[in-house]
């Protein structure tokens, strides 16, 4: 056992033994294994919730996907950000030849043999998402977006030496403060959050000696908040959603349908001309995301006749409809689902597979048609000052 990734505590007489994890390292899961079969402890702690103990447990989860519920419940992006942020942590559990989770694996086959209460310590992922999402202005969504589509993209591999030394704490604090320092908004929710989180949840767990397995990234926050009562309800509340995005949302198709309707009312061939700027840029882009995420042409032509009428409605998105157009001409096979583990680490995997296909197709469009929207409500107001 290494004592830079065991650390031992005491609360109220109890002992907490925190094993720090590297999440895809086999010295991490041998480790967790040693140390639950050395020290017999009543309860196991693993940094899983509810969903992502299903997800590690349930080979086959993917196989049970229903991407056209995916679809009609508006997940596309939330899927498409939870199988992009994965894939590193995929390629990486590849190179090395383990299982993604495999430490949280162990953890919960050596806490039933050595016949401990096993405790899930984690938020709900969806809570946590939802709180990162909150946390987040237009822009910072935006550049989230362009980091997870990066992820995919770098294809780096590194040394199981250097995955080790990520488990020693200096480096781990070094890493997190340029983290917190790039994605300030992220921090907040992502770790201090669920550091408490599991503090509390370990607080809670019964018996005299209790592990927990988690990523030692959490470590040191950790060790920080067990020693207090954390309010786990405040933690677990998801943020409400601010009425301006909605406001705007109405606003902008509002504007434009009225300076198009005042238009046509004292210059009719300058407001045909805005009536045609305004359908073809908002198609056009449209159409342009669905080829661009390799849409069938149905898929295509659906993203630009809906755009220009979706945008002016902001409860309609055009990518929702060429995304089940493209779900419906290219349903996904069994083998789609079987293998968006694995297609998910490359790009080309990305947009090979149909499941995720759709998923682009769904968030390209719907770029498209919102820079649609921008440039030709800005052609629309351009015809309006020249003629007026």
């Amino acid at each position: 056992m290494s004592e830079d990734t065991i650390t031992r505590l005491t609360l109220d007489g109890r002992e907490i033994i925190l094993i720090g994890t590297a999440h895809v390292s086999k010295e991490s899961a041998a480790e967790v294994k040693q140390v639950i079969e050395q020290e017999q402890p009543d309860s196991v702690c693993v940094e899983l919730d509810a969903q992502r103990y299903e997800s590690v447990m349930n080979s086959d989860r993917w196989r049970q996907m229903d991407i056209f519920k995916v679809l009609r419940e508006k997940k596309a992006t939330l899927l498409f950000m939870n199988l992009a942020i994965s894939s590193f942590q995929n390629r990486m559990a590849k190179q090395f030849g383990i299982k993604p989770g495999q430490e949280m694996i162990q953890g919960i086959q050596s806490a039933e043999a050595a016949g401990a209460e096993l405790v899930l310590a984690d938020r709900d992922i969806q809570t946590t998402f939802a709180r990162i999402w909150g946390n987040l202005g237009f822009f910072g969504k935006g550049k989230l977006m362009t980091s997870v589509f990066g992820s995919i993209l770098v294809q780096e591999n590194i040394s199981e030496a250097e995955l080790e030394k990520m488990k020693q704490q200096d480096t781990l604090n070094a890493a997190m403060h340029e983290f917190s320092e790039a994605f300030p908004e992220l921090k907040t929710p992502l770790i201090d959050e669920r550091d408490q989180y599991l503090a509390q949840k370990i607080r809670e767990a019964p018996g005299e000696k209790v592990i927990a397995v988690l990523g030692a990234a959490h470590v040191p926050g950790i060790k920080n908040h067990i020693y207090e009562e954390q309010d786990l309800e405040e933690l677990s509340t998801r943020p409400k959603k601010s009425p301006l995005p909605k406001i705007i949302g109405w606003a902008i198709p509002i504007a434009i349908l009225s300076v198009i309707l005042f238009t046509f009312m004292n210059n009719p061939s300058a407001g045909w001309d805005q009536t045609i700027s305004w359908l073809l840029w908002n198609g056009g882009m449209s159409a342009v995301g669905a080829a661009v995420a390799f849409g069938h042409p149905f898929a295509v032509l659906t993203a630009f006749l809906v755009a220009p009428f979706s945008s002016l409605n902001p409860l309609m998105a055009a990518g929702w409809f060429s995304g089940l157009v493209q779900a419906y001409v290219r349903k996904p096979n069994v083998g789609d689902l079987e293998s968006i583990s694995d297609d998910v680490q490359t790009m080309k995997g990305f947009w090979d597979n149909k499941v995720t296909r759709i998923l682009l197709v769904v968030i390209l469009t719907n770029i498209g048609s919102t820079l649609g929207t921008f440039i030709g409500g800005a052609d629309v107001l351009r015809t309006f000052f020249q003629n007026f």
